[in-house]
């Protein structure tokens, strides 16, 4: 008899057990370093064993050190908490193990990867011409994008970048706000261009870019092949660049805009918050977690480009062997990602818009917003708590008695205590602990408990 039912029947009832207990867990891992390497290294196994034995070994030994990262009141990175059906459409995909790379060794993944692009680009209001691409992440969809710019801003030169490679190239003038991502500087480490070659703009207080000094760095340099970076959803405040205002200045000298849009970029899917992205639109290229917002496994990312042509020509590949091309032919997904090999993340996205629809979505991303508007007015009332951003999306930068040792403290208090999970970071030289609500699980209940357990830390420490 197959050993498939048994097996997979039993991981079913492994992950249904810990979601079921996920609310009522201590949030934070409770395995050492050192206990979890005890669990397992070790040489490598002289003999196998039965997958269902090493399912129960590896469940067992795992369970102290997984994170809740998926339950509602993790608020460490900004990280979504898988919603059901995504997560079930995950592990057909994982089944059915097809390499959507190329349409004909998975046409059913293929074709629900394509659905899946065009109504994330309807929900994001973004150009319905566009062209879109399923990656890791958004480190990878930032890449995809930032090379179909490279592609065409050099191309207007007339020199081809895929052929020719950069050396010998025109300079390529990249400019970037203070406070962009990290993920941005890789991507053009990957992309050969170099984070140290980036011009970089000032920021206002809540880390947008400013505009006046965008069109100064603009005007100082060579004219010549330009990459402006914009940021939907700056990872400590949560604010938006003006995109109206860097769209403008990019028309005058035909530079493209990339926007980094990890999650800040999801408001547009709703109607109470798409002010905060307002002219993203108009930009070239946008990267986007589904992983965050829409609460899909990890890992997906996806890039969309105004430009499919350019989009193509920087990434897609073509070899005797492979079955692709013609009029009308199918879209091959290792055309419009870094991949040439891999699963279909699409499926899990098309799962979850299915299973939440437009309205479903819009109200997980204004919730969790919601949840971080409470999350600053309960603890920015107490003495000696202080909110130091504008709560415009979903995080909240939380900072205890003007101290930085304090408020280090707090955190590090908070991940002990179980209750909920919030990291640090660092905000305009001042230590805060940052609070990011992305999980679509998430109620007022779980806010409440949360600022408690922070509340009771801080007050210990006084």
């Amino acid at each position: 008899m197959s050993e498939w039912p048994d097996l997979l029947a039993r991981v079913a009832q492994i992950v249904a057990a810990d979601r079921d207990r996920i609310e009522s867990r201590p949030v934070d891992a409770s395995a050492s370093l050192d206990e979890l390497r005890a669990a397992f290294g070790g040489p490598v196994p002289a003999t196998g064993t039965g997958a269902l034995a090493l399912i129960e070994e590896i469940a067992a030994a795992a369970a102290p050190g997984v994170v809740a990262s998926a339950g509602p009141r993790y608020f460490g990175f900004v990280i979504g908490g898988s919603h059901p059906a995504a997560l079930a459409a995950d592990w057909l995909t994982s089944g059915w193990d097809n390499n959507i790379g190329l349409y004909v060794a998975g046409p059913a993944p293929a074709v629900m990867e394509e659905v899946a692009g065009r109504w994330m680009v309807e929900l994001l209001g973004l150009p319905p011409e566009s062209s879109v691409g399923f990656a890791t992440g958004a480190t990878m969809a930032s890449f995809s994008g930032l090379a179909a710019a490279r592609h065409r801003v050099l191309a207007d030169t007339g020199w081809d970048v895929e052929a020719d490679g950069l050396q010998g190239a025109p300079r390529l003038r990249v400019i970037v706000g203070a406070e962009r991502h990290a993920t941005i500087d890789v991507a053009l480490r990957y992309l050969g261009i170099g984070a140290g070659t980036v011009e970089v703009v000032p920021v206002d207080g809540q880390g947008r870019m400013a505009t006046g000094e965008l069109a100064g760095v603009l005007a100082a340099g060579e004219p010549g092949p330009t990459i402006i970076c914009a940021q939907a959803g700056n990872v400590n405040t949560g604010a938006a660049d003006p995109f109206g205002e860097i769209c403008d200045l990019a028309a005058e000298i035909g530079a493209w805009v990339h926007v980094d849009g990890a999650f800040g970029l999801w408001a547009a899917a709703t109607d109470d918050l798409t002010a905060q992205v307002a002219g993203a639109a108009r930009a070239d290229s946008w990267s986007v977690d589904a992983h965050k917002w829409l609460n899909v496994p990890y890992d997906c990312g996806v890039v969309v480009c105004r430009h499919p042509a350019d989009h193509r020509a920087a990434l897609g590949v073509e070899a005797a062997y492979l079955v692709q091309g013609g009029a009308g032919a199918p879209r091959d997904g290792l055309d419009w990602a870094p991949e040439f090999s891999r699963r279909g993340r699409g499926v899990p996205v098309y799962a979850a818009i299915r299973a939440l629809g437009r309205d479903g979505i819009a109200r997980v991303v204004s919730g969790c917003c919601a949840h971080a508007r409470r999350f600053a007015a309960a603890l920015g009332s107490e003495p000696g708590v202080e909110i130091l951003n504008d709560v415009v999306l979903n995080q909240v930068l939380v900072r205890f008695d003007d101290s930085d040792d304090r408020t280090r403290a707090v955190i590090d208090g908070v991940q002990a205590d179980g209750t909920c999970w919030a990291g640090g970071t660092v905000w305009q030289g001042r230590a805060a602990m940052r609070i990011s609500v992305s999980n679509w699980t998430t109620t007022e209940t779980d806010v409440d408990q949360s600022v408690a357990a922070m509340l009771r830390v801080h007050q210990s420490l006084v």
